[in-house]
């Protein structure tokens, strides 16, 4: 059985990508401010989530039919990159909730029209751990289980969950889905998030007791690589031509950027004045320091280009309605999935040359050191992962890994 919906018809006046990033950079000393406290709550606080709503963040990758601006996908990384220089958690987390409304616009319509058809700002996170147990029942699913990292789960009024679905007896073969379920759902454990960065995220651990989801809110993995989504049938733009798996991991990379660059601000500050207590030295004056800064600065801005770039490219394929090269696609990810280890590396090297003044943690450096580091984690944060399908597609084999 479906949710009841009172469509809510409004007028959307869509900024331009200047607008949304001069917000974006209005709002860098607000996060600076709210940095420590975000840390120690273990979540974004909701005032910051209700001024990112009013600045539109949330709606660049939203639908038009659905109150939102679909726009170019780079908008939406430039408007992360600089919020996470406020603070990574911040960005880390805008990056998941504001990219679901890409994948939101693949469901079938009735699914969107739950989501959004009430309140255009209703927000959607996700884990799309593949631990969930699946069984099919009549009209759709039931689902149960317990899911990790749920970025911005408390500030969400829907969730997406991964999970495998069993072959069933007609020959239809296992596959993986993504499941849409409302908040009524599933509950939140909120004491299970107790990590040594990116604690701001809030990313919880999810619990499902033997809930229904009726077939039309699923999302069928196979349909994301194919680039034929139920949701086409209604938003029709390029936009949503890409596939969904490129959105996505880069928007768990992009926010490295920006805790990069709030890492390089904090080292260049430091460096003005530190003087070491045992050698006299000055750090301004450090040739090697001044080569770590000017490394991690050259090649913080290589990468930010490429991406920008391959994103260019992969619109362009889209607005031309042409399917994308596989092997493009392997490579793009694998790009992607480089950056966040590259950029922690490039500030581990600034970190180390500034003696005791890097291991307090109330130096400006250490939280988005740390929040750098635990990004690695993320599963599409390991080029690991992707190296096979780099070599195997330019060799016009099949990609091991379909999400891509």
């Amino acid at each position: 059985m479906g949710v009841a919906v009172k469509r809510v018809e409004m007028d959307v006046v869509k900024p331009s990508a200047e607008e949304l990033l001069r917000r974006a950079r209005d709002m860098v000393p607000v996060l600076k401010g709210r940095a420590k406290e975000c840390t120690r709550a273990r979540n974004v606080p909701a005032d910051t989530i209700a001024e990112m709503k009013a600045a539109g963040f949330f709606r660049v990758l939203q639908p038009e039919k659905f109150g939102g601006y679909e726009m170019h996908p780079n908008v939406f990384f430039e408007v992360q990159k600089v919020l996470a220089e406020g603070c990574m958690s911040t960005g880390w987390m805008y990056g998941v909730l504001g990219c679901h409304p890409y994948e939101m616009a693949l469901f079938h319509e009735q699914a969107q029209e739950e989501v959004w058809g009430e309140d255009p700002d209703m927000l959607v996170c996700s884990t799309y751990q593949p631990v969930g147990k699946v069984t099919h029942v009549e009209g759709g699913f039931r689902l149960s289980g317990r899911w990790g990292f749920s970025t911005g789960s408390v500030h969400s009024g829907w969730i997406l969950l991964g999970a495998f679905c069993p072959p069933k007896d007609d020959g239809t073969p296992a596959e993986m889905r993504t499941f849409l379920l409302p908040r009524s759902d599933y509950e939140i454990d909120q004491d299970a998030w107790h990590t040594f960065g990116l604690q701001g995220t809030g990313s919880h651990d999810i619990i499902v007791d033997d809930a229904f989801i009726p077939e039309y809110r699923t999302h069928r993995s196979i349909d994301g690589f194919l680039c034929q989504n139920p949701g086409q049938d209604v938003n029709t733009g390029p936009l949503y031509r890409l596939p969904w798996a490129q959105v996505f991991t880069r928007s768990v990379s992009t926010a490295a950027f920006g805790g990069a660059q709030a890492a390089i601000n904090a080292g260049l500050a430091i460096m003005q004045d530190r003087v070491s207590t045992n050698t006299g030295k000055a750090s301004r004056q450090d040739p090697i320091l001044h080569a770590a800064l000017a490394r991690a600065i050259s090649e913080k801005q290589e990468m930010e280009a490429t991406l920008r770039l391959t994103f260019d490219e992969l619109m362009r394929y889209a607005e031309r309605g042409e399917a994308i090269p596989m092997e493009k696609r392997a490579f793009f990810t694998y790009q992607s999935s480089t950056v966040v280890r590259r950029l922690a590396r490039l500030i581990d090297d600034v970190v180390q040359l500034f003696g005791g003044r890097a291991i307090y943690m109330t130096s400006e450096i250490i939280q988005p050191w740390l929040d750098l580091h635990a990004g690695r984690a993320h599963v599409a944060n390991d080029p690991n992962n992707r190296t096979s399908d780099v070599i195997g597609t330019m060799l016009g084999e099949q990609p091991l890994n379909p999400f891509l």
